[in-house]
């Protein structure tokens, strides 16, 4: 081997994604090498980060890492009136809370106002602005419309001194806010609206919160956007999907310049069901009281998933798990709680807190005698060890684990049934103490004294185990139990006429003081994450959690509630079934037939969905498959050559799929269908009589990764 032999390229990160496909190609085509790459996060300061940030955060920040690159945050402050000092530091936090350091100093696009303008003065002296006496009313009312072009403004043909001269007037303040603006000299009949002479540049005499009123006039967004990535030398500008039809107006900005062009790629955005992610809407109920805050545990915010107890890895564990699209859809919450309660499941330590207090008195326990029994902090870890709970003769259990008279299986605490203790001994009820007016005051009971740690001597069976909290040691502790904010899947979904906080859910926060909850819950810190055993995960409050008056908030529960719910009012809201004609085979019910999926198209649930793996892949050819009308044969392309039949001759003629780039699942076992052997299943969606393929635009290659 020569001595001078070319040294081995270092190994590029895994294309996991169709972002890291396209970064991986241009390290290979020599573009740029490993360590050049640099993006960055540009939130607007003029509210607070919310998981849809988090996304684009950790997508601009994990590319840089893999990628030994840089990623700078920066903050786009082109807007005065909307911007505050707070929202800065709030940003700067959620993203160190994450996990992430910015490269260098926080980065302003205040900071290239100066430059902004030069650049401006050198698009004015090429002939490709002007500046527009228009309102912005009659700026818009000749901006045209999809089908009809838009009108030129008197002012556009200015000659160049003249627009010059005007626009350093405005720069000096001399005109009022709205009396001019400067705009971009680009086609008034672009098939693309955005390229109708867009404004640059608007009048505003608002003091900025960095630079003060050094500056009357302000650069639009659509300017600002692309100077900033190239001032900075960013590389790769990752945005969201509805910033791509806004691609051709920031790169016609940039042309003319003598500046760096940076490469934008756009990704879908996350929308959640159940959740409002409009930073003005969100800005609404925190004005407006109905949330307190905007670190209310009940909002989407990062700062409020904080104090509700998430935790970051469970957020970034989510967001691996939703993936990186080019198409948009919703995202069940049940997936970010999922991945929260599996986290949590894990981590966090077992105590006992009793929510709504009722006194038990075992008759036979020695009166002023306490015993510590040992209960297992974490049976998920056993490094976690155990700790030490008081027992005595006085306890209190919840209200709901007892009932005079009980239901059928009911296996909690009643008259002439047994229960279990966690972690302490077996009791029978021998006695219920009631008020003046017949609520419950007290239930006396005996315990079994050989049967300590639940399990009795004799080996009978006990079927019900309760939590407790010895009466004596027991604190007293604010509860408050927080649930998804809207009771609504689709809260924005309103009528004309409707507003969407008519869909807030009236149960999403309940507090409750006077909880009693073991001595040990008085040593924690703040935001220390714990599961109330039988109850569900807490945090100890970031800000109202003090050892002599502890304050909880309910994370998440141990199981989701919400799809027990949603069963339910979908069983309520469901037509009656007509009474049936003949029994039913099978030991089925009778009533109406479910309605048939079409062959290989499968309805799953989220924690199905969440195993699969799913690839795009590229239709080469289609036909139908022989004696049966509704199945086709495709051969795809997803990442290999694979042959799949779908029941989608009724939907779709094969002429309509060949050359589509669609979503499949690729890792199930092969299955056979009328005689036709099939390596996939497609990914649709299904509504009454529609059936629609999930497909995907933009230029991604066969088999990249769908999340």
């Amino acid at each position: 081997m020569s001595d001078h032999a070319k040294p081995a390229e270092p190994a590029l990160p895994a294309a996991t994604d169709f972002i890291r496909e396209i970064i991986n190609e241009d390290i290979r085509s020599g573009k740029y090498q490993l360590g050049d790459i640099r993006t960055r996060f540009p939130p607007e300061p003029n509210g607070y980060l919310h998981i849809g940030h988090a996304k684009a955060l950790c997508i601009d920040f994990g590319i840089a890492r893999d990628y030994q690159g840089k990623c700078m945050l920066r903050m786009d402050d082109t807007n005065p009136s909307k911007e505050d000092v707070e929202y800065v530091d709030a940003i700067k936090e959620d993203v160190r809370w994450l996990g992430y350091q910015w490269e260098g100093e926080v980065r302003y696009a205040s900071d290239y106002f100066a430059k902004m303008y030069e650049y401006a003065e050198m698009m004015i002296e090429k002939g490709l602005a002007y500046v527009d006496e228009q309102s912005a009313e009659e700026i818009r009312e000749t901006r045209g419309t999809l089908t009809e072009a838009g009108k030129e403004s008197p002012w556009r043909n200015r000659p160049v001194a003249e627009n010059l001269d005007l626009f350093r007037r405005m720069r000096a303040g001399e005109f009022p806010n709205g009396a001019k603006v400067l705009r971009a000299k680009i086609d008034m009949a672009a098939p693309n609206i955005n390229l109708r002479d867009p404004v640059m540049y608007r009048i505003q005499h608002t003091s900025h919160h960095r630079s003060g009123d050094t500056w009357c006039i302000y650069p639009m967004y659509d300017w600002a956007h692309g100077l900033e990535d190239s001032i900075e030398g960013i590389t790769h500008s990752l945005c969201s999907l509805e910033f791509e039809i806004h691609r051709p107006l920031y790169d016609w900005f940039l042309q003319p310049l003598p500046v760096h062009k940076p490469r934008q790629i756009e990704f879908s955005r996350l929308n959640l069901n159940y959740t409002v992610m409009s930073k003005r809407k969100l800005l609404r109920l925190v004005q407006e009281k109905y949330v307190h805050g905007w670190d209310d545990p009940r909002m989407p915010t990062l700062c409020g998933l904080r104090r509700r107890g998430y935790t970051p890895s469970a957020i970034h564990a989510f967001l691996q798990r939703a993936g990186i699209t080019k198409f948009n859809g919703i995202t069940d919450v049940a997936l970010l709680e999922s991945c929260l309660r599996d986290e949590l499941n894990q981590s966090s330590s077992r105590y006992m807190a009793v929510l709504k207090p009722l006194k038990l008195v075992i008759s036979n326990y020695p009166a002023g005698q306490v015993e510590w029994l040992e209960a297992v902090n974490n049976p998920e870890d056993a490094a976690a060890g155990t700790r030490k709970i008081p027992f005595g003769r006085e306890l209190y259990i919840d209200q709901d684990d007892f009932r005079e008279v009980a239901p059928p299986k009911y296996f909690r605490l009643t008259p002439g049934q047994e229960v279990r203790l966690r972690w302490g001994y077996i009791i029978a009820c021998e006695k219920v103490v009631k008020n003046a007016d017949g609520s419950i005051a007290e239930v006396h009971c005996t315990y079994d004294p050989d049967s300590k740690g639940g399990n009795p001597v004799d080996g009978r069976k006990i079927k019900g185990t309760i939590h407790w909290v010895e009466a004596s040691h027991a604190i007293d502790a604010e509860l408050r139990l927080y649930d998804r904010l809207f009771a609504k899947e689709a809260p924005e979904d309103v009528e004309d006429g409707h507003d969407f906080v008519e869909n807030l859910n009236p149960d999403a926060l309940q507090v409750l003081p006077g909880c009693k909850i073991e001595p040990a819950l008085a040593t924690l810190k703040p935001e220390d994450r714990v599961q109330f055993e039988r109850v569900g995960y807490f945090c100890a409050d970031r800000y109202d959690y003090k050892p002599e008056k502890p304050v909880f908030n309910r994370t998440v529960g141990l199981k989701d509630s919400w799809a027990k719910i949603e069963k339910q009012d979908q069983k309520n809201n469901a037509p009656a079934a007509p009474a049936p004609a003949a029994p039913v085979k099978g030991g089925e019910k009778a009533g109406a037939a479910p309605e048939k999926a079409p062959e290989n198209v499968a309805l799953i649930g989220i924690e199905d969905f969440a195993r699969l793996q799913l690839r795009t892949a590229l239709v080469l050819a289609a036909e139908p498959v022989p004696n049966t009308d509704k199945l086709l044969k495709l051969q795809v392309d997803c990442g290999e050559k694979r042959q799949i039949v779908a029941g989608i001759a009724k939907f779709y003629q094969p002429a309509d799929v060949v050359g589509k780039t669609i979503v499949m699942v690729a890792n199930l076992q092969p299955a056979t269908l009328c005689g036709v052997e099939s390596q996939g299943m497609l990914l649709a969606a299904k509504r009454g009589k529609e059936l629609r393929l999930l497909g995907v635009d933009g230029d991604i290659a066969p088999g990249a990764k769908v999340g």
